[in-house]
């Protein structure tokens, strides 16, 4: 029998990936708060511990070396792992798994749910009518439009079909372009350069790396056309906010939505909360009731393969 913590939100109160722990005769111990948990409170929770399943939480090198030895793997609900020292995982021999393609319909759908809400206005609209105001705003149809999609994985395929059925022309970039995805919804693989100068609509759907942070900046900013729109359902780090802020209030793009944010959550005074052509929710692309089920059980699954001395299917190290 293991211990297992859950401070995954999502995780902890789905009833699927918690029986089949339960069923593999594994304790848990659901810590999941409010918000992700930082360094020092996954310091005081983790040791002891034979596995953790975690969502945003920071699992640092410190946090790992306190698990360890009996830590045996970290099992991420989503795909995304830029909170997890997987170097250090490594050199700890601790499995680091993820989710993959658990929470991709979900996201996707929240991405088109952003590019319809910039191109016809609808939370502005909404909150015009709930305040009496019955004052409509010009907006723009789907049909026609580039979109844009930078990563064509999981999430960004489950993008293109949806943009396809929109009437989109879409162009995509990846370090691994995906043939299918051509040959099945027209997709043109392009360089970003280009595809800065193309894109009307310009989804996010890349990791958090040392060569992706930062990737929209005032050099890529200055590429893009004044009237299009850039969506962020990936990661914060991706984007230069200042930057952002900066083309946004210049007239030099015309909206921005997104699901994540650099510091999350904001700070009141946030630039970005400053301006109308701004749509932001509180990362909450994979909170569906389908999502978390599919990611809750993958989880788990991962976790008993592990302490049964079996190897995981979605590893990183």
């Amino acid at each position: 029998m293991g211990k297992v913590l859950i401070t995954a939100r999502s995780v902890a109160g789905n009833p699927q990936g918690v029986t089949i722990l339960k069923a593999a005769g594994h304790q848990i111990f659901a810590r999941a708060g409010e918000r992700p948990w930082g360094e020092e409170e996954m310091l005081r929770l983790i040791g002891g511990m034979d596995a953790a399943i975690v969502g945003l939480d920071r699992v640092s090198a410190r946090v790992l070396a306190a698990g360890a030895p009996a830590l045996k793997i970290v099992a991420r609900n989503g795909a995304g792992y830029s909170n997890v020292d997987v170097k250090a995982a490594r050199e700890l021999r601790i499995a680091v798994t993820l989710a993959p393609g658990a929470n991709s319909i979900s996201v996707a759908e929240l991405v088109l749910g952003l590019m319809l809400s910039l191109a016809r206005h609808i939370p502005a609209l909404n909150a015009g009518v709930h305040q009496g105001d019955w004052g409509r705003a010009l907006g723009h149809e789907l049909q026609g439009k580039v979109l844009g999609v930078i990563g064509t994985g999981h999430v960004g395929g489950e993008v293109i079909k949806r943009g396809h059925a929109f009437g989109m022309s879409i162009v995509a970039f990846d370090i691994k372009p995906q043939p299918e995805l051509s040959g099945q919804y027209g997709v043109r693989y392009v360089e970003l350069d280009e595809m800065f100068r193309l894109a009307d609509f310009l989804t996010l759907h890349a990791p958090a790396t040392r060569e992706t942070n930062g990737l929209i900046n005032p050099r890529t900013l200055s590429l893009m056309k004044k009237t299009a729109c850039l969506i962020n359902a990936a990661r914060g780090e991706l984007i230069d906010e200042t930057a952002l802020y900066q083309a946004l209030k210049a007239g030099a793009l015309a909206g921005f939505a997104a699901d994540t944010l650099i510091e999350e959550p904001p700070p009141s005074d946030h630039p970005l909360l400053s301006l109308p052509n701004v749509v932001l929710t509180p990362h909450c692309g994979g909170y569906t009731q389908e999502a978390v089920s599919r990611a809750s059980i993958i989880a788990a699954q991962e976790v008993v393969r592990v302490l049964a001395g079996q190897a995981p299917l979605y590893a990183l190290s």
